[in-house]
């Protein structure tokens, strides 16, 4: 064997070494396949009155689990989830837009970290791992380094209770003029020296400012879930921008194979979960599932 011939196996060995086996096909390899789970919030199956029902519009749908409000009735929920079979992947805070842990009144803020304690006691009940927290909000009466340092402290509070539950409380990035780069919301989530502060990154408020595939590639491993919603500039340029959220899954600006790629990157192996209008009908319902999937599969 001459040294050419060397080389070009030595490269063709170590590109085949690299990826898994394709079945059938002996030599010729694929990527492993993803086993990102579809779940749908709470707030986004209006399919059904009851905690039971639910349940089970979600599953009939295709859904692999929902998830839940906190502040529920606990046993109606564990009722749901055994007679279904399915999980809450996580747990949405009911409480924290009328509890500000940014509030300049420290009873609010009081109330705040009350509700959030009460969101990992829900999840620890339910078996989750994860509950969504919007930490405050800038406006003309709280200033940015304000909500920094109140919602900081407040959520100090809830941190020994959350190591003991082994529940993550994540930060979710919504429209309240607060950690507005992937950056800053990476030393957001970092300065708390814990794995149980993280991350629930929401990929369609992220049009409005940024590019969510940027935005995951920086805060990598501090994502604990991934909420799934469109968003159309197009329309927010001239309807408003609220207006952007009126288009459908995969019909607006966010680029999912790009998101899907980013999210394969950062190791992202646990749920996307849909947060968008649409699944009022059981029709509605199951078409969600449907684009979710091939969201997934994108």
């Amino acid at each position: 064997m001459n040294r050419r011939q060397f080389t070009r196996q030595t490269i063709m060995a170590t590109a085949m070494a690299s990826v898994a086996a394709v079945p059938g096909l002996p030599g010729i390899v694929l990527p492993p396949s993803r086993t990102i789970k579809k779940g749908i919030m709470w707030g986004s199956n209006g399919v059904g009155k009851t905690i039971s029902e639910k349940f089970q519009s979600a599953k009939a749908a295709g859904f692999d689990g929902i998830e839940a409000m906190s502040h529920l009735d606990r046993n109606e929920v564990l009722k749901a989830m055994d007679a279904t079979g399915l999980p809450v992947p996580s747990v949405c805070g009911a409480m924290h837009w009328k509890y500000l842990l940014s509030d300049p009144d420290p009873q609010v803020r009081g109330n705040g970290v009350e509700a959030l304690k009460l969101s990992l006691e829900d999840a620890k009940a339910f078996g989750c791992d994860t509950v969504l927290l919007v930490p405050g909000r800038v406006n003309d009466t709280v200033s940015y380094d304000e909500c920094w340092s109140r919602s900081t402290e407040e959520i100090k509070k809830a941190i020994p209770l959350a190591e003991k539950l082994n529940v993550k409380i994540a930060i979710e990035n919504v429209w309240n003029n607060f950690l507005l780069s992937p950056i800053e919301a990476a030393n957001y989530v970092d300065q708390f020296r814990t794995p149980v502060v993280g991350f629930y990154f929401d990929c369609g408020n992220i049009l409005a400012y940024g590019w969510p595939e940027q935005w995951i590639r920086i805060l990598g491993k501090r994502i604990a879930k991934v909420h799934i919603k469109e968003y159309s500039r197009k329309i927010a340029d001239t309807q408003g921008k609220g207006a952007g959220f009126k288009v459908s899954l995969r019909e607006g600006d966010v680029n999912w194979p790009e998101v899907m790629k980013a999210l394969d990157e950062i190791g992202y192996h646990d749920w996307a979960t849909i947060e968008q209008p649409g699944g009022n009908t059981p029709e509605g319902l199951k078409d969600l599932c449907d684009r979710l999937k091939l969201i997934i599969e994108s």
